[in-house]
């Protein structure tokens, strides 16, 4: 039996009691955000947006409407409200450790080696990272002392569906288990080690597989934004193993992109419902099979997805990383941050 099939075939009364335990774990989540003990210095977005201070917004609507995501409805206003002043701490996080890699490199009489500053961003599925990913990408590059920033996303590192399947994992995509994490930390080695040039897969989310052939090349940048689900995940240990080395031991800088998860299950079904409108008519497409369906199908295809797949995966591996992250930025229901977490040094 699935973990669909189970969760179906429970009762009231114990479906009940499991939404009202993952609602009281996700209020004592938010206690330990806010309580005095917690690691996190905690800002509502008009005191963050103070923090900005003089930098200015280059960005413009045109701009903007190229980054925006899927069903996201970020504004100018919140760009200046978040994601500036949050750029010009990274400005100066980029700059201070430029520095001491430069005043290192002096002390031990070497070259100075270009080391990029690496960035990780977390989340669940539909929260939101991507376009998170792509205007701190677009901001960043504006500051003069770091102008080459590039993107990678780990939906490249995914085994192929042919693995996939041969391993029986195409129901647990996007689980840990699914991605050749040793290539991933083979690729982020050469970035962080300095390699004149590092290639990364591409991932379609049209054809929902990898594409043959394609691959995405980093070639010495200042900074470099790492996007995915599992990026914040921490080291697993097998009996009597030695630790081996995680994707987060080369983040320099790491955010996690935070929502109630009923809400973020809304988001998911509401894309899933504009994809089958749009690219899901195309014959081509992975989901085409998807496009004819009625409303009320759609619903209810969606929502066994993201509650067999997306939502166990959110509670057994995503979720459990949030503490792992130095800033977390929590979404309200209209998509825009509500609370900025920095984490307090």
């Amino acid at each position: 039996m699935t973990s669909a099939e189970q969760k179906s075939s429970a009762g009231p009364g114990e479906a009940q009691s499991a939404k009202g335990k993952e609602q009281a774990s996700a209020e004592e989540a938010k206690l330990r955000l806010t309580s005095d003990l917690s690691p996190y210095r905690h800002f509502e977005t008009a005191d963050w947006g103070d923090l900005r201070e003089d930098t200015p917004l280059t960005l413009s609507e045109a701009d903007l409407e190229v980054l925006r995501g899927w069903g996201e409805r970020i504004s100018l206003d919140e760009v200046s409200q978040v994601y500036l002043p949050l750029s010009r701490l990274l400005n100066l996080y980029v700059g201070a450790t430029q520095d001491l890699y430069r005043v290192t490199s002096q002390f031990l009489r070497q070259n100075h080696a270009k080391v990029p500053y690496i960035i990780g961003i977390a989340g669940s599925v539909a929260v939101g990272k991507s376009t998170t990913a792509r205007i701190l990408r677009e901001l960043l590059a504006r500051w003069p002392n770091h102008p080459k920033v590039d993107l990678v996303t780990t939906d490249g590192f995914l085994y192929p569906n042919a693995v996939l399947e041969e391993r029986n994992l195409m129901g647990r995509k996007g689980f840990p288990e699914s991605f050749d994490i040793k290539r991933l930390v083979r690729f982020l080695t050469d970035v962080k080690s300095g390699c004149k040039r590092a290639a990364a897969p591409v991932y379609s989310h049209f054809s929902y597989d990898i594409v043959p052939g394609e691959e995405v090349v980093v070639e010495q940048p200042d900074v470099l934004i790492v996007e995915g689900l599992n990026v914040l995940q921490g080291p697993r240990i097998s009996d009597g193993g030695a630790p081996e080395l995680i994707v987060s031991d080369f983040f320099d800088f790491s955010v996690y992109i935070d929502a109630d998860e009923e809400v973020i299950r809304d988001w998911y079904i509401q894309r899933f419902l504009d994809l089958r409108k749009t690219s899901f008519q195309n014959p081509d497409a992975y989901f085409h099979r998807y496009a004819n369906l009625t409303d009320e199908e759609a619903v209810k295809v969606a929502d066994g997805i993201w509650t067999s797949i997306n939502l166990a995966n959110l509670h057994q591996n995503v979720l459990p990383t949030r503490q792992r992250a130095d800033l977390i930025l929590r979404k309200g229901t209209d998509h825009s941050i509500k609370d900025v977490y920095l984490r307090k040094l």
